[in-house]
């Protein structure tokens, strides 16, 4: 692998992370449990969607094939995608989604903050903004970790179902792939194992707080550096490329 294809595989991840989860979340538009929730979670989605639009914009320009960010998002097949596996899960209930905002922010925040300070100045730049909009995801997530966690008995079983559920799905946070070695001796990427304490750390915390038990670590799902996926993924992207696969290349 060239640095260069490590480059282009590299932004292609962090821009599929940020479409997938943001697809994921505007799923929740004109269903929330309240008014205030519909507006914060579509608000999320809209900031995930944004992300997605700069990193893959970037990644079409280091291909450099004429490709467009759209291009990227609507005309690449399920094994080109290389989103954490945990962004596409379905929302299920608000518990759920809450929970899985809770351990991607946790894991963004620290991500962002420290490609904010890459020697690639586009990714960086990129990751300044991400890491402001990952922070109050993070607040949001906890804040409602809280509320549920020490609310009524139904809610915290919900929260700790929930955790329980999506935590065999996280150690591929952490997984360093061929791309990030090559980019870490350049000074472009982020080891991910650095940021495996901090994420636990910062985790534990907000679970303790709220009364949930913590999960052992055990047998991880995995394979999305590979572009091995759920079945959930092929039913988003059904639905997201439809429009293009159906009329290629329509204008309005």
């Amino acid at each position: 692998m060239t640095p260069q294809e490590a480059l282009f595989k590299y932004t292609l991840r962090l821009g599929d992370n940020a479409l997938i989860q943001g697809h994921r979340l505007s799923e929740w538009c004109s269903k929330g449990p309240i008014l205030e929730e519909d507006l914060a979670l579509t608000n999320i989605a809209l900031d995930n969607i944004g992300l997605a639009q700069a990193f893959l914009k970037y990644a079409a320009d280091i291909e450099g094939k004429g490709k467009t960010e759209d291009d990227l998002a609507y005309k690449r097949p399920e094994r080109q995608f290389y989103n954490h596996q945990i962004t596409e899960l379905p929302i299920g209930d608000f518990a759920v989604t809450i929970a899985k905002q809770l351990l991607i922010s946790a894991f963004e925040v620290p991500l962002f903050s420290a490609l904010s300070h890459s020697t690639d100045e586009t990714i960086a730049g990129i990751a300044a903004k991400g890491v402001k909009e990952s922070r109050y995801h993070f607040v949001h997530s906890r804040d409602w970790c809280y509320r549920l966690g020490e609310g009524t008995e139904l809610s915290h079983s919900k929260l700790q179902q929930a955790i329980h559920d999506l935590w065999a799905y996280t150690g591929e946070l952490f997984e360093m792939a061929e791309e990030d070695t090559i980019l870490l001796v350049a000074g472009i990427a982020v080891d991910l194992e650095e940021l495996r304490p901090l994420w636990k750390e910062t985790v534990a915390t907000v679970l303790t707080e709220a009364t949930i038990q913590i999960p052992e670590d055990g047998t991880m799902h995995t394979g999305s550096r590979n572009g091995v996926h759920t079945e959930h993924l092929g039913h988003i992207l059904a639905e997201m490329q439809y429009l293009q696969r159906a009329y290629p290349d329509a204008t309005w």
